[in-house]
């Protein structure tokens, strides 16, 4: 699976931790609608945090489509609330 964070790249990642990746998302979906900010904040650096640590990063002269495509960390919170509604980035 390939995950984009922009402004970051390609980060290439198991599809087994689409299960871990997708209870972050739905934290963010939750504290979003919720108009918790904070804790959207810290679930958001956490989800890149998870990316980038778990993931390999593909040579930025690549050209690969990517599966999953992730906001920056530094995403506004009213940014957010159009990026992280329904059932988020990650399709249950």
């Amino acid at each position: 699976m390939i995950i984009r964070i922009m402004g970051e790249g390609q980060f290439k990642l198991s599809s087994a931790l689409l299960d871990d990746l997708n209870v972050i998302d739905n934290k963010i979906v939750d504290y979003v609608a919720n108009d918790d900010e904070a804790s959207f904040k810290r679930e958001l650096s956490s989800l890149i945090s998870t990316i980038k640590g778990k993931g390999v990063p593909l040579d930025p002269t690549e050209i690969v489509e990517s599966d999953i495509i992730v906001p920056p960390g530094d995403l506004t919170f009213d940014e957010a609330k159009r990026v992280f509604s329904g059932c988020g980035l990650i399709e249950d």
